[in-house]
């Protein structure tokens, strides 16, 4: 049995280890906060003298093949590929990779684009499930549908690059929408590095809450539901002082599924995408890193924060759920596959720096801050909360969520200003002051979810509530591709 003074000094050092923890974060988080924005102020001032349309005429512009992995989309492909079709880049080609659904995807696809079969014998790069048939729009050659057995995401992306004719490729999921320039915008910094930048991704907004006319998007609202909404907060912070602080030195470990530019050939000589991961995007870009450091490569994988897509968010907490201890599972994947390169100088900042902090600060924080959350509870219960220490506590615990997540909404309304209604970006900034309170814990016990799936060995993909993206109507999918 514990003696009392034993268990104080216990709740003493878990109390001193979380604000340390925190605060530590905090700076860490302010420093890329500070890099963000001076980066932002330098290309705000850049587009002001610049323009993306001289690279619709460049003869240096690369060709890129739009990689769509579907599965069990009905409600979404024909929006989605009639949004990549009316692209504005000078060469494109949209392949969809029907990966073995089971409901009417194809069916779509051949009513509205009028498929016909094609021979095409590529070149096997990297290998996927049996091909079933490969089609071509009769209404528009630059769609190509590729029929086959279900493999997963991963398997998807891969039967997509063997049978993509041009040397960039982008992955793109079946549910999103690109606006009309993004493409252009995330192969600038690529044309203009001579390729010095090997990958580059864009910036996710939800479109929950939008409106949505022939694949474009017309109008842009905040959501009703306070869970999507707190998302939508959520994503600004992680893209646009997240990764673009990140970006700066080169440590970006995050390419997201939903929109990333990738050059095909060193895709290849690093394997593809790996099958049997839920994070499949995140271990490609880690592998990628690690690849280059171990060839000596001197490449850049960069953030390009102005071009967008617009994806679905879960609008349930059961789905949110579901999502988020996925996601923290493909997390912890990534990290254990590639353990050797976490804190090793051997890969530069990427390992001592960009691997440590995803696996201290994103993967170990949960832990942490379920340990905080009870700190006080616990103090109480023996009677030795110190006010000062506890005041301190709540203090930086609120700097941690909420007040971070307010200067990202900021930072948007800086960056991109896509809010022109006052009320809703007031509504957004008023909403993020509530993180802490109720949002971050939630997605606390959600990761941990994530956690105990990966140390047991379970987990399943769950569902994903979309809606229709033309009509704006919810409904529901299996999400087993992505």
């Amino acid at each position: 049995m514990l003696s009392s003074e034993t268990i104080q000094k216990i709740i003493d050092v878990l109390s001193w280890t979380v604000l340390i923890y925190m605060i530590l974060v905090i700076l860490f988080y302010s420093s890329l906060y500070l890099i963000s924005a001076q980066m932002v102020r330098k290309q705000r001032f850049r587009r002001k003298e610049s323009s993306y349309l001289p690279l619709m005429r460049s003869l240096y512009t690369r060709p890129v093949s739009v990689l769509v992995p579907a599965y069990n989309e009905e409600y979404t492909i024909v929006t989605s590929v009639q949004a990549l079709l009316a692209l504005d880049y000078p060469e494109h080609e949209v392949i969809v990779i029907n990966d073995g659904s089971s409901d009417g995807t194809m069916d779509e696809l051949f009513k509205t684009y009028e498929l016909e079969k094609e021979l095409r014998f590529p070149r096997i790069l990297i290998g996927s499930q049996p091909i079933k048939n490969v089609y071509r729009s009769r209404i528009d050659a630059r769609l190509i549908v590729i029929d086959k057995e279900n493999g997963g995401k991963a398997d998807a992306l891969n039967a997509g690059i063997d049978y993509s004719s041009y040397p960039y490729f982008c992955s793109l999921d079946a549910d999103s929408i690109l606006e009309r320039d993004a493409l252009l915008k995330v192969m600038k910094p690529i044309v203009e590095s001579d390729e010095d930048v090997i990958a580059t991704c864009g910036s996710i907004f939800l479109v929950n809450g939008c409106t949505i006319e022939g694949g474009e998007i017309v109008e842009i609202r905040t959501p009703k539901q306070r869970i999507v909404l707190m998302q939508m907060i959520e994503y600004f912070r992680a893209f646009l002082f997240g990764r673009l602080g990140l970006s700066r030195f080169n440590l970006l470990l995050i390419v997201s599924g939903a929109f990333g530019l990738f050059q095909k050939s060193i895709v290849v000589q690093a394997g593809g995408y790996k099958e049997g991961l839920v994070g499949e995007d995140m271990e490609l870009v880690v592998r990628l890193h690690r690849y280059m450091k171990e060839n000596e490569i001197n490449k850049r994988i960069e953030y390009v924060p102005s071009p967008v897509c617009w994806t679905q968010a879960p609008d349930t907490m059961e789905v949110l759920r579901s999502q988020r201890t996925r996601w923290h599972r493909g997390l912890a994947e990534t990290l254990w596959t590639h353990k050797r390169m976490i804190g090793n100088p051997r890969y530069g900042f990427v390992g001592s720096v960009s691997m440590l902090y995803f696996f201290l600060i994103e993967l170990l924080g949960p832990i942490v801050e379920l340990i905080g959350y009870f700190i006080i509870p616990l103090n109480l219960l023996v009677g030795t909360l110190n006010f000062e220490f506890g005041i301190v506590l709540l203090s930086v615990a609120l700097l941690y969520g909420s007040l971070l997540s307010a200067g990202a909404v900021l930072l948007e309304e800086w960056t991109m200003h896509r809010f022109k209604n006052v009320k809703e970006l007031i509504r957004l900034y008023l909403w993020s002051l509530t993180e802490s309170f109720w949002y971050r814990p939630i997605l606390v016990f959600f990761k941990l979810g994530g956690l105990i799936q990966f140390m047991t060995g379970r987990g399943q993909w769950g569902k994903m509530e979309r809606q229709r993206l033309d009509e704006v109507v919810s409904e529901k999918t299996d999400e087993k591709t992505g």
